[in-house]
């Protein structure tokens, strides 16, 4: 939303954003369950029980609750599918009627993101692929970043505009806002690497925090990365002469991520992890979707 606000486009039909949605929790959902099958494999080539996985090194609770509530995820996993499955019929048939006439460039746009995504595990989970981007360790978080940059920042408009039988033409905007969230995004990655040092370390991921240690990620890469964003911010909201106040508001996720950044020096629970690291890209898109809102001198940012 916030995406297609900043962009001047209205927001998609309901099933784009019930096809984003279902399309997400299918996929992540099976990347875990396919990281449990993994776990299952290994407790049986060492003669453990498939729920007895507090002595295995890659045991963490959100295994745990896999195994526990494996036949209701499976469940849902088949619903949502079949969800996904008919909103993406509905958009080609009933909203986007000259999807099959296309440019090149369109098709690259639309196949890039879920590609990508799909070689992000690689091997792990699809035999036949030998291609597996997730074991490119540094390359992790930035990868991860495109997939939702493109899905969050491309997608809205693009969409949209096929809705209404136009091609989509990708503009100096569009491409500055990608860049904007795939960094922001990225940074976020790299703050979930640090939880999930132990793992890496024991699988040979070579992660930022691995490669480098904590405090070098947090002070070298972390906090440089998140101060050149905002200065780009700045300087881009300064050429087009926005208000002090949308400045301001659209500042605020970057100090937040500064102060949280900062902050990972200190261990934390898992929770502090989901909630807020994810959350900060919540704020973000509610900062950015006010700061159009109530602030807006123009149809961008």
């Amino acid at each position: 939303m916030e995406a297609s606000l900043q962009q001047g486009v209205p927001l998609n039909t309901p099933a784009y954003y019930v096809l984003l949605v279902t399309g997400t929790l299918v996929y992540y959902t099976y990347a875990y369950m396919g990281e449990l099958h993994l776990l299952n494999v290994f407790n049986k080539l060492v003669g453990r029980p498939r729920t007895s996985m507090t002595t295995n090194s890659y045991y963490n609770r959100r295994t745990d609750w896999y195994t526990r509530n494996y036949k209701l995820i499976t469940l849902t996993q088949f619903f949502y599918t079949l969800i996904a499955i008919a909103a993406a019929l509905y958009l080609v048939i009933k909203e986007f009627h000259e999807i099959f006439s296309l440019h090149a460039d369109e098709w690259l746009m639309l196949l890039a993101v879920p590609l990508v995504a799909f070689f992000y595990y690689g091997n792990d989970y699809f035999p036949i692929i030998k291609i597996n981007l997730r074991n490119s360790g540094w390359l992790k978080p930035f990868i991860i970043g495109f997939v939702w940059a493109g899905a969050v920042t491309i997608y809205p408009v693009m969409f949209y505009k096929w809705q209404i039988n136009q091609h989509y033409e990708i503009s100096v905007m569009s491409v500055w806002l990608l860049i904007k969230n795939w960094m922001y995004i990225s940074v976020l990655c790299i703050m979930f690497d640090i939880k999930d040092y132990a793992d890496d370390y024991n699988k040979h991921l070579k992660t930022f925090v691995v490669r480098v240690g904590l405090r070098k990620t947090i002070f070298r890469i972390l906090l440089p990365l998140i101060a050149i964003g905002l200065i780009a911010l700045w300087g881009f909201a300064t050429t087009q002469h926005f208000s002090w106040p949308r400045t301001l508001i659209n500042t605020l996720p970057f100090i937040c991520l500064l102060a949280v950044a900062y902050s990972m020096h200190r261990r934390k629970p898992i929770l502090f992890y989901l909630i807020v690291i994810d959350g900060l890209m919540l704020l973000k898109g509610i900062s950015g979707i006010l700061g159009y809102l109530l602030f807006r001198e123009n149809a961008y940012f």
